[in-house]
């Protein structure tokens, strides 16, 4: 039989196109201008109903470097149509070959050498927690019955310290040298009564009155310049 011109074409353009199947591949994959096909005969042709419609995922922002990105585009481009379409629809198929990349095993070695790591440093801890125990009982013990002790006689000391400092502060010294001026002014008129009333004679009352009085003058001199000296 005669075939007419476009008899094909039209031929072609009836049949039922196939349902979009769901993919197995995350959005920023199908997405990607750079995850393109290798041009196959037909495979323009087949685009416009071949190609599968992503199921809704959370996007995300995959950090992955730019020779990290052209080794993976680089595998892809190796495999066929039929083999990229099934990546697409077969589950187990996408994740085989996305557990084969080298990115992956790598991330999944870190993995369980972090993993190996955190179990061991577990294990000697849980080692460690004898000796803890013991540690935190003899803190107890020193806090309860030694801490005790210590800080009754270190209370001791304070006061101790504190009676010292007032003793030797600037207003107790100044208090102190002026009883000691007011001791020798009386003692000084004390003798001086006694001379007059003839109980003492004239030598020995000169010879002490003029002790007393030295005595006196110096210690009101050196009280007058240390008030002078703590007031400026």
């Amino acid at each position: 039989m005669f075939r007419f011109w476009g008899s094909q074409d039209q031929g072609s353009q009836s049949r039922p196109q196939p349902a979009p199947a769901q993919s197995w591949y995350p959005p920023s994959v199908i997405d990607s201008p750079s995850s393109s096909r290798p041009s196959t005969p037909g495979s323009n042709s087949s685009s416009s109903y071949s190609q599968p419609k992503p199921f809704e995922r959370p996007e995300t922002s995959p950090h992955v470097s730019p020779a990290e990105a052209a080794g993976v585009i680089s595998t892809l481009r190796d495999k066929s149509v039929d083999e990229l379409r099934k990546l697409l629809n077969d589950k187990e198929a996408y994740n085989q070959f996305l557990f084969s990349l080298d990115q992956v095993k790598t991330q999944n070695n870190v993995r369980d050498e972090l993993q190996k790591a955190t179990l061991q440093l577990a294990r000697e801890n849980l080692d460690k927690e004898p000796k803890i125990v013991e540690l935190r009982n003899q803190c107890m013990i020193i806090r309860t019955s030694e801490l005790a002790d210590a800080l009754e006689k270190l209370n001791d000391l304070e006061r101790q310290k504190e009676g010292i400092m007032k003793c030797y502060s600037t207003a107790s010294l100044l208090h102190c040298l002026k009883e000691a001026v007011n001791k020798a002014d009386e003692e000084s008129e004390a003798l001086h009564r006694q001379f007059l009333d003839k109980e003492i004679e004239l030598g020995a009352f000169i010879q002490k009155y003029k002790k007393l009085r030295s005595v006196y003058h110096r210690r009101a001199l050196t009280h007058l310049a240390a008030t002078a000296s703590s007031v400026g």
